[in-house]
């Protein structure tokens, strides 16, 4: 599934052809995705003019002039096309699987922006913007992790005398909005911390920030602004919304590397793989601590 960095890469494609568009048509080709669509979807849509192109955590948000916002969440395989209409423009290749074309949106720019889910765990939902943090699926959102908030000192807020796994406890999307398996693999890696350390080792007995706390709060950062910038991660189906892969999944340094010699200079390490709360963790053991 994709996880922020997917998902901001996503947002920031749709950016420059959406916003500030108004939408002359939707269509629907079928009458759900994962959910059903909300009533009168395509209605509350049409003639509305897209304002700004938000995020939280992994969900895309769409505010449109109306006051209302669409929720868009890709799910496993979701994604979006940019095509231009107007006569003479330059179309990029469509999807190999056009069937699976769910929802399309006509542009008064001349664009088109096609949502394609052949897997359909994506959804889309319509809200009053006053109602987005009462809407079940943002409600219990935890703190952004690329907020000017996101420092130690909350993660030691968050976390004094937690006894889950650090790994586990990042996970938390209760805690921790947007994080995914991927990337807190490689946040913890780059802290030096082993997966299986309790949360609480990122609080002291006053509970201010430690060391440890520290280094994973610019790790996440870190990671995160690298991967974005790469367009995130390509395992399976992500593309960003000009229909390229992403390409930070070739600078891994511990996920699914299960096996191979650890990339940390002088160390010996192997990368090991055990099972957390159900997700292959991937860390070297001799310099994770």
């Amino acid at each position: 599934m994709p996880e922020l960095p997917e998902v901001e890469t996503v947002r920031r494609g749709l950016e420059p052809a959406m916003v500030g568009a108004r939408i002359d048509k939707v269509e629907l080709r079928r009458p759900d995705i994962r959910f059903p669509f909300p009533p009168r979807f395509h209605q509350r849509l049409e003639g509305r003019r897209i304002v700004k192109l938000g995020r939280r955590a992994k969900y895309l948000l769409v505010h449109l002039d109306s006051g209302e916002t669409l929720i868009a969440h890709l799910g496993m395989s979701g994604s979006f096309r940019i095509e231009d209409s107007t006569p003479g423009a330059f179309h990029h290749e469509r999807s190999k699987d056009p069937k699976h074309d769910h929802v399309v949106f006509h542009l008064d720019n001349g664009r088109v922006v096609t949502f394609n889910d052949p897997r359909r765990f994506g959804f889309m939902d319509l809200v009053e913007k006053d109602g987005l943090d009462a809407h079940p699926r943002l409600k219990d959102l935890g703190a952004e992790p690329l907020s000017a908030g996101f420092d130690a000192h909350l993660l030691a807020k968050l976390f004094e005398g937690s006894r889950a796994p650090l790994k586990s406890a990042l996970l938390d999307q209760r805690k921790v909005a947007g994080l995914g398996n991927i990337y807190v693999c490689e946040a913890l890696f780059r802290a030096r911390l082993a997966p299986s350390r309790q949360a609480s080792i990122l609080a002291d007995a006053r509970g201010a920030p430690t060391r440890a706390a520290n280094a994973i709060a610019e790790a996440i950062r870190n990671v995160l602004e690298e991967a974005i910038e790469a367009g995130g991660s390509t395992l399976r189906d992500h593309r960003q919304a000009n229909g390229e892969f992403g390409y930070f999944q070739h600078v891994f340094k511990v996920y699914d590397r299960e096996g191979q010699p650890c990339v940390r200079e002088r160390c010996r390490g192997v990368v090991a793989r055990t099972v957390q709360s159900g997700r292959s963790t991937f860390y070297c053991a001799k310099c994770q601590h």
